[in-house]
């Protein structure tokens, strides 16, 4: 048999490098922040798996504004690794600040996720509502007497499912909104604070209330 000829894509190679590169330097910056064994090899895992959770919800189409959002966030995160680990910070005397941003990672990271899966959720969840056949009535017979038809009642919207785990977040995000103002959060600020359609956000808000 003929061997199949082997096609080595450039640009696949380059991304290859670089990802390589971008991961050695934030297992650095974790071990230079103490986090050290598996921990400091779970870190670049997490960030690199937050990019692309966030680039797969911009290719959707849905809710970009949360999508870019939690882009930057993660890309921010891999640059800062880069810059760092470059000579412009000493390894062997790590500040405290930083410290304190590389430890609180891993909640940061968790949000994110949270948040981008959740949504792309409700998004599906919202189109498959709005795809579903309505209601079929029959027609009365012709020998019938004619009478008047009453005009067909609509059913009700369906309510999208929200999982425990983003009412338990919004409840947070609700406590610490009625802390710093002083009155209960609306639905659109809990829409805009957690990134989710309006349809999940009203159904968040009856849950809270």
């Amino acid at each position: 048999m003929r061997a199949l000829p082997v096609r080595i894509d450039a640009v696949l190679v380059q991304a290859l490098i670089a990802a390589a590169l971008s991961f050695a330097h934030l297992h650095d910056l974790a071990l230079a922040a103490g986090q050290d064994g598996w921990k400091a090899w779970a870190y670049p895992v997490s960030v690199d798996l937050l990019l692309v959770a966030a680039w797969r919800r911009l290719r959707s189409g849905e809710a970009k504004a949360a999508g870019w959002c939690w882009f930057i966030v993660a890309l921010t995160a891999s640059l800062g690794a880069n810059v760092a680990t470059a000579g412009l910070l000493d390894l062997n005397a790590v500040p405290d600040w930083l410290r304190i941003l590389v430890a609180g990672w891993p909640a940061i990271a968790f949000l994110g996720g949270t948040l981008l899966a959740h949504g792309a959720i409700a998004d599906s969840s919202a189109a498959e509502c709005e795809s579903a056949p309505g209601p079929v009535t029959s027609e009365a017979p012709s020998s019938a007497p004619e009478l008047t038809a009453a005009a067909p009642q609509s059913a009700p919207p369906s309510t999208p499912q929200v999982p425990p785990a983003l009412v338990t977040l919004a409840r947070k995000v609700a406590d610490e909104h009625r802390a710093r103002t002083g009155t209960p959060i609306d639905t659109s600020t809990l829409r805009a604070r957690l990134g989710v359609p309006l349809p999940l956000a009203e159904a968040i808000s009856a849950q809270l209330t």
